[in-house]
This record gives structure tokens, sequence and C-alpha cells, in this order.
């Protein structure tokens, strides 16, 4: 019986074949060829021999840089499976999950061709108002407990946002905050977005609970946490998020990354860090290689699953394609301004 040959690729597969392609870097073990994943490879190329219409190939994800932008891959190992069309059907990342990979190569062989032209089309990006639900959405679930008020906890600007803060310290409430003097466009979009026309707002869960006088009114019907339905796995959940909103916060440019800038521990934060070098600004860095609560906790909070990520004045700009793609055009620098 013949075996299916992996290739080493530098180009895109050839259209109408479907194709299965491992990402990898040689300073990443599992990756390599005789590692872990590279086996896996191996494995599921030889378990298709008889399959012509596809096709396994291995990538070197920071010298082939064009297959890596084109396919968003942001950390190794990572497997893209293509349809005939040319299309993206699935991307797995990390070296420990071999029944996924497995089971998505399987589906991918089983998957009809696709019916309509592969050519992907542009879409128009989301109006200004979209922008801003996806972003107050974001808002809202930044924490269990979320606070929109005039002013800082430790410095409400009016008193009914000092006595709601005073009510959730009270009880020992964790929450987040988000002074809305700070940001019109939050401030009147969020009026609309909640359909509730003052401040403060208290969120729970993403939901809204109401103002001050609502939340006066429940204080007085019991155990506030009890009448918001908090429980303590609430709570605890409320305490990451509040430390991960100081995290993204500590410095005007943060990056979370792999290892320190002197020693990154993978080659994409290597190369964030090099082209935050080469811009000469001033930043700091987190490495979640030593804290797994941040690790696993911030791909939550911020809705994104690799890392590298760089944060601009608390909000997400993204990972190392983006940032390359915003220095390139040169967005980055008058964000950066901003």
């Amino acid at each position: 019986m013949s075996t299916q040959q992996v290739l080493d690729l530098t180009s895109a597969p050839p259209s109408g074949k479907k194709a299965v392609l491992l990402f990898w870097a040689p300073w990443h073990e599992a990756s390599v060829e005789d590692g872990t994943m590279g086996q896996v490879l191996k494995a599921l190329a030889s378990s298709s021999a008889s399959d012509s219409s596809i096709i396994f190939g291995r990538v070197e994800a920071e010298q082939v840089q064009e297959l890596t932008d084109k396919y968003g891959v942001t950390a190794v190992p990572t497997f893209v499976l293509l349809d005939a069309g040319g299309g993206v059907m699935a991307r797995l990342e990390g070296d420990e999950d071999v029944a996924g990979v497995t089971q998505a190569v399987q589906n991918l062989i089983q998957a009809a061709a696709p019916t309509t032209s592969a050519v992907e089309t542009s879409k128009p990006g989301p109006t200004p108002e979209e922008r801003l639900t996806q972003r107050l959405d974001k808002l809202i679930r930044s924490s269990g407990v979320m606070v929109f008020m005039k002013g800082e906890p430790k410095a409400p600007r009016c008193g009914f946002s000092r006595q709601i803060v005073g009510l959730l310290e009270e009880e020992k409430i964790p929450f987040g905050s988000f002074d809305i003097l700070s940001d019109e466009d939050v401030r009147q979009g969020l009026k609309k977005h909640s359909n509730w026309p003052t401040y403060p707002q208290l969120y729970v869960n993403g939901d809204l609970v109401g103002g001050l006088d609502i939340v006066k009114e429940m204080k007085e019907d019991g155990a506030l946490r009890e009448q918001l339905g908090i429980s303590e796995h609430d709570i605890a959940t409320t305490s990451l998020d509040e430390r991960l909103g100081q995290l993204v916060r500590r410095h005007k440019i943060m990056l979370f990354m792999k290892g320190l800038p002197s020693a990154p521990r993978c080659g994409f934060s290597r190369q964030i860090v090099e082209l935050l070098n080469d811009m000469g600004v001033s930043y700091d860095t987190f490495n979640i290689l030593e804290d797994e609560e941040v690790r696993q906790g911030l791909k939550k909070y911020s809705d994104w699953p690799t890392y590298p990520q760089l944060y601009v004045n608390g909000d997400l700009v993204g990972g190392l394609d983006i940032v390359k793609e915003l220095v390139e055009s040169g967005e980055m620098d008058s964000m950066l301004d901003g």
C-alpha cells in the first residue's frame, strides 16, 4: 500500500484539492517532523493514502509568512484544514487535542465539494453603530458585576454614583466600573443600548439590573448579594475580571506575551517585541507562562484565543498579524499618539 507523502509547502495548495496543513516552528519540539504533532500528521497522511483528493503539508510558520498571514495563524502548532475551494474549514491550535485533529480531518474527508465559487468576496465592515454596540456588549460583560458611573469608585463624581459604590462595597461585592464622563460615545450610546436614561447603571452577568433606586429597594428586601443572584463562583470570576482589568490598564501600551522581551518563548512574541522596539515606544509586558489563571482568563476576558495580545489604553488591539498590519499602514503611530 502506498503512503501519502507529507509535503513541505511554501505556497498555497493547488485549487481543487482539500488540504491538511501543520504550521510548525523549529523551536517548538512537538511541532517538528519527529515531534508529537509531526507524527500525527504523518499518521493521518498514511491513513488517507488512497484518497488523492486531499494533500498533507507542513508549513514553517515564521519562514512562510505569506501563508501564516493568509490563514490567520498566530501560534504553533496549528492545524489548518482547507476545503476543495481553498476555504478554511477548521483551525486547531495546540499540541494536546489529537482526537480533535483526527475528527476534524475525518470531517474534511467526508465533506462534499463546495458548490459556490471559492473566491472570497469582500464584505463591508461594521458600521460605526455596530462597532459601538460591540464595544458596549464587551464593556458590560468585562466583569461579572459592572457599574457604569460618573467618576471612579475611589472618586465618584456624583452622589448617586457614590451611593451605589457604597452599597456594593458594604456587602463586599467585587465589581468593575466604567467612568461614563471619560467617553461621550459610551455615555450616550449606553442609554439607548440599555433603554435606561440615567446613571449609574448596574449590570450582573451582562444583564441590566437598574439604577440606584432599584438597588436600594433590593437592599431593603434582604442581602444584596442574594437579591442580585450572585453566587460564590460569580464572586471568584469577578475578582479575576477585576485583576485582568487592572492588568490591561497597567501601562498605556501593555503586551501579554510568552516569556520576557529579553527572552521571548515563542516566535510570535519575539516578532511583536521587535516591532514595538523598532517603534521606540515605552511599553510594559506580562509573561502569561508564569500565571495560568491570567493565561486562561484573559482569553475569555478579551475574547481572543491566542497570544501575544497587545492593549492600548486598556483596549485590545489584537495579536501579531493585526499589529503588523497597523504598523505597515501607519495606523499604529496615530493609535499610540491618541
